[in-house]
């Protein structure tokens, strides 16, 4: 079985949370790279609705192992009171859980700083406020705490008392303000002491291992590329590396060990928080597809911008992640549509693209070109089988494809595990 990677191709929320689960079914292990606990996956079985945000959705498979990587910043106190939630719900997660020794740490502080980064004008950016942000920002300057740290006590709290004087140096004694001490952080983190130490791994070792086991290994992204720290619609973006190479500087894997790459693009498009967004609608086509959607964020609760499908920025997504396959989500959202608009192309100011700026802070300029698009006007919801589609759903599947140079690998036709529509190589279907 190739190992393959999972990436959302748009601004996240594309519905990564399903794809990893049905894919995990025939993964041995189920790894995340990036992104903390901003990420938000839903899964929905047997009528039983998860929300994880930091355990990789592999976990809700039986026979599957899960791993968060040195690129995952990890929120001890939201790890753990997710796990204990799945074991409320019956999950067995026992000994399932690994965890890079050389992640960093989110600690109370980095969300009172990332409240006050949000209240200067010029810094706001509509971040998820689970301290995010701040974590990497200490971890890039060298003064982070990683879940390494918890082994030796005294240098644990040595590195929490440094970053914690220099964020309230900062902030002109705010810490200090809210009572945010080094003290009491120390002693949250050291009673999670014991759960966590048999959890650490290296996890270059780690997967090394597996691979040469010949275990199946799937990667999963968090966000959406084009919130990739490096190459998103800077600054509104995230702090990781949300493309394809994240995993491989998240993991510390070599690319030969990355297969078969799936973008999941939402069949529409959405976007939370602030920043560009060239296809946002903001007439009753909006609010339908907000509405059909049900889109309010898993981690946030807010509701989402919502646009029709821009293949400008998807193309871009497929080159900068390497994407072979993708997997369409919510095409049953689009069933009351009697036509649907696409976006084909840029215009800049009078002239005509068919790709992102060079600067991609122009996409707040640019308007979008529309090709329209035949609707089906029938429903979708449920179906299992390609055939049973409408002939226009299938153009549409077609239309987009063709445009991205990609294969179709899944299409999600509700948001239950059964509720999809899977594809072999020879675009043959089969049930989940």
């Amino acid at each position: 079985m190739t190992n393959r990677v999972v990436v959302g191709a748009q601004w996240g929320d594309e519905g990564k949370g399903k794809i990893v689960d049905l894919l995990a079914a025939t993964s041995d292990l189920v790894v995340r790279y990036s992104g903390g606990a901003n990420a938000g996956h839903t899964v929905k079985i047997d009528g039983k609705t998860f929300a994880l945000h930091l355990v990789p959705t592999g976990i809700l498979m039986p026979h599957t192992r899960c791993l968060l990587g040195n690129g995952v910043v990890i929120d001890l106190k939201s790890l753990f009171g997710e796990l204990d939630a799945l074991i409320k719900e019956g999950v067995d997660v026992g000994g399932r859980l690994s965890i890079a020794a050389g992640a960093h740490l989110v600690l109370p502080h980095h969300r009172i700083i990332e409240a006050f980064t949000e209240e200067l004008a010029e810094g706001k950016v509509g971040t998820t406020m689970r301290g995010i942000g701040p974590s990497y920002a200490d971890k890039t300057a060298r003064r982070g705490v990683r879940a390494a740290d918890i082994v030796h006590p005294e240098r644990l709290k040595a590195g929490i008392e440094r970053a914690i004087a220099f964020w309230d140096g900062i902030t002109k004694g705010r810490l200090s303000d809210q009572k945010c001490t080094a003290a009491q952080t120390f002693d949250e983190i050291m009673s999670f002491r014991d759960r966590l130490m048999p959890m650490l791994v290296d996890p270059s070792r780690y997967l090394q291992s597996a691979t040469r086991q010949g275990r199946s290994i799937l990667y999963e992204g968090a966000q959406g590329a084009l919130l990739d720290v490096d190459f998103g619609t800077y600054p509104f973006v995230t702090s990781s590396s949300t493309i394809t190479g994240g995993a491989m500087t998240g993991l510390g894997v070599a690319p030969t060990a990355l297969g078969q790459v799936i973008g999941v693009v939402k069949a529409y498009t959405t976007r939370v928080g602030l920043g560009p967004f060239p296809t946002e609608l903001f007439d009753d086509d909006g609010q339908k597809l907000q509405k059909g959607g049900h889109e309010f964020g898993t981690t946030t609760g807010r509701s989402r911008r919502c646009g029709w499908l821009d293949l400008v920025s998807l193309k871009y997504a497929v080159r900068v992640s390497g994407i072979t396959h993708i997997a369409v989500t919510k095409l049953d959202v689009l069933d009351a549509f009697e036509k649907i608009l696409v976006c084909v192309g840029y215009d800049d100011g009078g002239t005509v693209n068919d790709d992102v700026p060079i600067d991609i802070t122009r996409l707040d300029s640019v308007k979008p070109i529309y090709k329209t698009l035949p609707g089906w006007a029938s429903p979708t919801v449920g179906m299992t089988d390609y055939d049973e589609l409408p002939a226009n759903a299938k153009s549409y599947l077609r239309f987009i494809c063709d445009t991205l140079g990609v294969e179709l690998l899944i299409v999600s036709t509700g948001p239950g595990r059964e509720e999809t529509i899977v594809c072999d190589d020879k675009r043959t279907l089969a049930h989940v």
